[in-house]
């Protein structure tokens, strides 16, 4: 039997939770657009994402260890699919609309510069006379502008919930205020609140594997942080013999799937409390529905401190991050200075008029991967390297 997305929709209306969004019931996109045959609007949104420049750029951008540290570590492309796999787990148990999840989830990292939260904290403080730069509202600016794709408008027009979801990324790490087209309510869908919490626990969780195999941290020490000690108890009781590598895996595996669940369970509570019937009451309630308890709370607290003092402040990554704050201020301070060593894009913007230097240059290096920004780097400023 064929199915079409009418068929989709019909299936969403009999099978979703009543405070799911409903592809069918879509505020629509910027410019109008026929509807897929076989796709809804958010499976469409979805595809776009993954074949947009910007998404494939993800695999040579930094999550914490720059790209040339080594194969294993996680890249932003990695840590996005990560994130995702989690998200529509967390997404399938609550009845929401996993197709809108697994969008906003794909796309909630879309708008990173090079070198992670370095070469934004360098782009924030070089474009802070005109505008800042936060990695959320770029990210609304790569779909809805920057990418080139179609000949009818610019960016990937994508769906409303899509684009808030993207604006209104929210974590301990990420915290902006809403554009105004989004600012009506105080919180996005329930989907997007669950994109928010499925990367905070991806990276946590995914941060501490890469720690302890850079070996920039080492268990002993984080037998001191209680969840992980508890974790660790749990694993111990059930392993027949003991290897390192597997252990260590074990024991995130037991973190991720206990704070999975934890948040599913706290949610549905919430969702009971408040008495959410519907996607506006979600956005419109005095709390976010998809939450950790706040016993998760309590205990993933010290393991944040734990990694924020003895990961992203290890003098290995500070000094990875100051070095990639240097390249993008040298970079960007070249381009502004001389914006004829730009690339034919770039110049092409610049010579239209009507936009500011400073966010053609920005737009440009936040859109370059690792990689790219270090070759560039090496040939604007080394004096024997070919151009």
């Amino acid at each position: 039997m064929l199915v079409k997305r009418k068929d989709l929709e019909k299936r969403e209306h009999e099978l979703l939770a009543s405070f799911a969004v409903k592809s069918a019931a879509s505020k629509g996109r910027i410019y109008n657009e026929p509807e897929h045959d076989y796709r809804s609007c958010y499976q469409r949104d979805r595809d776009r994402v993954i074949h947009s420049t910007a998404f494939r750029r993800l695999e040579y951008k930094t999550q914490v260890f720059v790209n040339h540290e080594g194969d294993y570590y996680r890249t932003r492309l990695t840590h996005t699919l990560e994130a995702t796999q989690l998200a529509r787990t967390i997404a399938r148990s609550l009845g929401l609309n996993e197709d809108l999840v697994e969008t906003i989830s794909l796309a909630h990292d879309i708008g990173h510069p090079p070198f992670g939260h370095a070469g934004e904290t360098a782009l924030k403080e070089l474009m802070k006379e005109k505008g800042g730069f936060e990695h959320n509202r770029q990210g609304l600016r790569v779909v809805d502008r920057l990418e080139k794709r179609y000949p009818d408008f610019d960016g990937l027009n994508l769906t409303w919930e899509v684009r808030e979801g993207i604006n209104k990324h929210f974590t301990a790490f990420d915290k902006t205020e809403a554009s105004k087209e989004f600012a009506q309510h105080a919180f996005p869908t329930l989907e997007a609140q669950v994109a928010d919490v499925a990367d905070e626990i991806a990276y946590d969780n995914h941060d501490l594997d890469d720690g302890l195999t850079s070996g920039l941290l080492q268990e002993e020490e984080l037998d001191r942080v209680e969840l992980w000690h508890i974790a660790k108890e749990q694993v111990l009781r059930k392993e027949k013999q003991y290897d390192p590598e597997i252990h260590k895996y074990q024991i995130i595996r037991y973190l991720i799937n206990w704070q999975i669940i934890d948040v599913i369970t706290e949610s549905c509570r919430r969702l009971k409390e408040y008495n959410i019937q519907s996607p506006e009451e979600a956005k419109n309630c005095s709390v976010r529905i998809i939450s950790f308890s706040s016993d998760m709370f309590r205990l993933r607290k010290p393991l944040e401190a734990f990694l924020l003092e003895n990961l992203y402040h290890h003098y290995r990554v500070v000094r990875m991050s100051d070095k990639a704050r240097r390249f993008v201020k040298d970079l960007f301070e070249l381009y502004v200075a001389k914006p004829a060593q730009l690339p034919p894009g770039p110049q092409k913007r610049l010579k239209a008029g009507g936009e500011d230097e400073y966010v053609v240059v920005c737009d440009y290096i936040a859109g370059m991967t690792d990689r790219f920004a270090l070759d560039e780097h090496k040939k604007l400023f080394e004096p024997y390297e070919k151009v």
